[in-house]
This record gives structure tokens, sequence and C-alpha cells, in this order.
């Protein structure tokens, strides 16, 4: 993957020194700390807190159990709802969701209680006895799941539980999805996905495949033809393009593939890294590739946008990391070209500075350079068209570069089902992609124990 950057120079210092800088962005609650902080909670009837959850976890009740010294009664009730309560609790945007909704919030405090790391200490303090979901009884019907993301692994694990047998097909060597490849390492340590991944599985009546990818060596027609039903969480594994010329050049690679490899690395000295670097996009997956860079050792990094701040999709609490970490922020300008060297070698970029005219974006006609070793694309992901390039794939109804299902997680063909990213609408979630998978399992139990036909629309 990092073959576009292997003329830059590695990391430098020590191993051990680098990977101090990828220690846990937010610190682990103490247990004197999760005592005060649960105890700040008010337990409110219909908590807004839980309403605002997408995986529905029971907020209010979950903190009253850490308050009564019941660990893995609160850990249970989060797992219930979230079999990957453990990651999302490190990576869930809380400030826009619970903890934004927190009435503590809206008080003279204006300090909501920590919901996320109150999560996490429930979680990581827990030491059941046994596995804390038993299975059904086994129902005989067996569904293919595509993808070991946070989709497909939570919706094999409730179709697990509801008695049903699984096989999941996932590309890479691990499973995890995003948790594994895509999230920033200081935001989820060593191998805290792996062993989710393995508490999960402990279930049993599920099997994984690795090394599998849909489209390539593995066909939807025969999945549709072997198993009662199909699940998709294919999640969204290309990368957009700039759409500019020197794309391609030593230098320039998808922010993605790079957090991949930093996430992989046994040893960050062997990472290449530039000393200027420009990060285009606006989402978190840019503010991630920005702050990974400075901490292994970029003099200089700047983030490039388009629009304004307003419009950016990482949230302000994303945003203040970035600034945390001396990454330059620099908004209003559109990439224009890609600058190279007389070796064809990324130099840097060249950016017309951009405003609204009448609520629509346009170029001034002033232009800067920003001179950088190596550019990395954050502009968003979309579904790899070989995944759905057979022919059975081809009739799945899209909704722009993404899936369209009913409310039930069907999709137009009957017996495939599809959740996580790759569906329309989403908000790129990791909290909503488990979500999308639980109620995509009760919705798949359901239709094969009644052969409900599929939706069209």
């Amino acid at each position: 993957m990092i073959e576009s950057l292997k003329h830059l120079p590695h990391a430098a210092g020590s191993s051990s020194a680098l990977a101090e800088q990828f220690n846990d962005l937010a610190p682990a609650l103490t247990e004197r700390q999760a005592a005060i902080e649960s105890a700040r909670c008010l337990y409110c009837y219909d908590a807004p807190c839980t309403r605002i959850c997408p995986s529905e976890i029971d907020v209010a009740s979950f903190i009253r159990n850490i308050h009564d010294k019941n660990i893995n009664g609160a850990a249970a009730g989060i797992l219930k709802q979230n079999i990957l309560g453990g990651s999302c609790a490190r990576v869930c945007p809380t400030e826009i969701l619970c903890e934004d909704a927190c009435v503590r919030n809206h008080d003279e405090e204006g300090q909501p209680v920590k919901i996320g790391l109150l999560q996490r200490h429930a979680l990581d303090h827990a030491s059941f006895k046994a596995y804390p979901f038993q299975r059904a009884e086994r129902t005989g019907k067996k569904i293919a799941v595509v993808g070991a993301g946070p989709a497909g692994l939570s919706c094999a694990h409730r179709l697990a539980m509801l008695g049903n047998d699984v096989v999941v097909y996932e590309a890479r060597e691990k499973s995890g999805g995003l948790n594994e490849y895509g999230i920033a390492k200081y935001k989820l340590t060593g191998d805290f996905a792996q062993r989710e991944v393995e508490f999960l599985l402990s279930i049993g009546g599920i099997e994984v495949q690795h090394g599998r990818t849909l489209g390539v060596n593995l066909q939807l027609h025969e999945l549709h033809a072997q198993y009662d039903a199909v699940f998709l969480g294919l999640g969204l594994n290309a990368s957009r393009q700039l759409g500019l010329t020197g794309e391609n050049a030593p230098g320039l690679m998808a922010a993605v593939d790079y957090i991949a490899d930093l996430r992989q690395a046994s040893d960050l000295t062997a990472l290449p890294v530039p000393e200027r670097a420009i990060v285009i996009g606006a989402g978190n997956t840019a503010i991630d590739m920005a702050v990974q860079l400075k901490r292994l050792g970029a003099q200089d990094v700047t983030l490039v946008y388009r629009r304004g701040f307003e419009s950016m999709t990482a949230t302000h609490h994303e945003q203040d990391i970035a600034k945390a970490n001396m990454v330059r922020i620099r908004t209003w300008a559109a990439p224009l070209e890609v600058l190279l060297d007389e070796t064809g070698r990324v130099r840097g970029m060249r950016f017309e500075e951009t405003c609204l005219d009448e609520g629509r974006l346009i170029g001034t006609g002033a232009f800067i350079e920003i001179a950088a070793e190596a550019v990395f694309k954050a502009i968003g992901q979309s579904i790899d068209p070989v995944g759905l390039s057979d022919e059975m794939a081809q009739q799945i109804t899209r909704e722009g570069d993404k899936i369209h299902v009913d409310a039930q997680f069907r999709t137009a063909l009957a017996g495939i089902y599809a959740g996580g990213d790759c569906i329309a609408p989403g908000q790129d979630l990791t909290v909503q992609a488990v979500q999308h998978g639980k109620l995509a399992a009760m919705a798949i139990h359901n239709d094969i124990q009644f052969k409900v036909e599929a939706s069209h629309g």
C-alpha cells in the first residue's frame, strides 16, 4: 500500500517513543472517577441520552448499575444492545449524541455526564464467569454474511443468538473492518479490536472465512443458492478520486490505505513519513490522518477543505484534536493541480480559493500553492464496484453509490439484505452499522421463518 511513499524517509525516533504517541487519546476512568461520574447521572425518566443512542443502549440503567457497583450488570446491559460496545465507547462521537442530549449539559454546569468513558469503564472491568448470552434452540437455517466489519459481525452475532448458523466471508486477513483497519491508532489501541471480535465469536455458531472477496472468489448468485439468506455488510472500500492529473504519482495516496498500514505496523519506525504533508478532506478520516502524521513526526501538516469550518463533517471535538496536535486547517480552497518535481514525484499542490455565491460554491480566481512531499486524499469512500459486478448483484437497486433497502434492510432481491456504510441513508458511524446489523438479523430471522418476499422499491 505504501509503495507510493517508499522514496520518503522513515519515521524518526525509537520504536517505543513513537508507540508512546499512540496511547489512548482519552485515559480510562479510575474506579473512584467512575463512582463520582456515575453519581452525577439523574437517571432521567425517558432519558434523552437513551433516546438519541443509535444502538438503543439504556444509558441511565447501565450508569445506575455502575453506581451500584454492579459492573457485570452494566456491561451485559450495554452488550445486549451493542455487542461492539467497547469500540463504540472509544470511537462514537458522544459529543453530538448522548452527551450532547444529557440534561447536565444544559444546566448551569454545562458538563454532561461522561457517558462514553463510563461505558468503556463497564466493559473494560466486566468479568463474566460464562458468556453472557445464550443461543436459542437451533433453527436449522444458515445465513451468509459478506463482510466482517461492525455491521456484518453484529448481524452474525444476533443471528447466532437467535439459533441460526452463520458463515461470514471477509476479504481481509483479519475481522473487524474499520475497527481493525480504519480508526486512528490512538482511539482503538493495541489489539483491542481483535479481542472484541474474539469475544463476539464466543457465542458459537459463526464460522469466518478470510480472503473471500465478493465479485472475485465469491459470487452472490452462489451464496443466494446455498443459504437461506444473505446479508451484505460491504462497507465502503473504494477511495474516491480527485480527478486530477498526477493522481497516481509517487507521494499521493488514499488516507485510509496509510491508516490501515499504520494500524497493522508492528514497528512504527518502518513507516514512511513526509516532512510536509497535505490532507484533503473534512471528515474524521482526514483528521485521523493529519493527527497521526504529526504524531509520527511530520513537521508541517495542512488539512485542506473546499468549504468552511461549519460544513466540515468532522465534529468540533475532532477539529479541536487536530488543532491541539498543531495541524494547520486551510478552508475555502479546492484542489486544482498536483505539483510534481523533475522526477515525477509530488512536491505540493495548487488550490483555487473558493467562496459561496448565492449558496453555490465557486472559484474566486485566486490561487495558492502548498509545498509537500506527500498528499493524502480523505474525500470519501464508495462501494467497491467489483463486489456488485456479477449478474445477480446488478439487480440490486442503488441510491447514488449506495444500496437501497426497505425498513427491514431488504434489498430489491428476495433473500438479500444489506446494512452498514454501504446502504442509504447512512451516517457512516460504527454505532449505526452495529444497529443496522442487529436489526437486519432480527428481520432476516423473522423472514426466513415465514418466507417473506423481498421489497421492490
